[in-house]
């Protein structure tokens, strides 16, 4: 008889560890108009480390129906998609499977999503330990990590519709 010595257990949110949202928004290269942009990740701060915390993002982002690397998921032509975005007042509220997470945003990041009625979301199963909740990141710093290739392949791509409570 084999058995085997590790079995795949479900998904718990807090293997991710401290999951974090940053919201900005930047000039879009194809109509130089701004888009909103969400990025989430973990600070890779659990028992197993960003090892452990990037397997347990997969595994979510998978549960979600979210691709990593690609490609571009758009919200709105996937209704079905388990995935949204609460806008309300100065905050975003992204809602998935297993674990709702929020952010202040600033102004004109609601001026973008009101502009464009969606905001372009980043999941990474990159950790980032250095960009702690609550406290500031330097622009050239969310540029550096945002745009890197490391993170960009490790990431889902999605446009989510924004919806406000009425």
């Amino acid at each position: 008889m084999t058995t085997t010595s590790s079995e795949e257990r479900p998904f718990q949110p807090a293997d991710l560890g401290t999951l974090a949202v940053l919201a900005w928004s930047g000039e879009h290269p194809d109509d130089e108009k701004d888009m909103p942009f969400l990025l989430a990740y973990s600070l890779g701060d659990t028992e197993g480390g960003p090892e452990a915390t990037a397997e347990a993002m997969r595994t979510l982002l998978d549960d979600a129906g979210l691709p990593i690397g690609g490609p571009l998921v758009d919200g709105a032509r996937h209704p079905s998609l388990p995935v949204t975005l609460l806008v309300q007042g100065d905050q975003a509220v992204v809602n998935m499977p297993h674990l709702n997470a929020q952010c202040v945003v600033p102004p004109e990041w609601l001026a973008a999503v009101k502009l464009r009625g969606h905001a372009y979301f980043l999941a990474t199963t990159r950790a980032w330990p250095e960009a702690k909740p609550g406290e500031p990141v330097p622009k050239e710093t969310l540029g550096e990590f945002a745009a890197d290739e490391e993170t960009l392949l490790n990431a889902t791509h999605c446009l989510l519709p924004a919806r406000s409570l009425r």
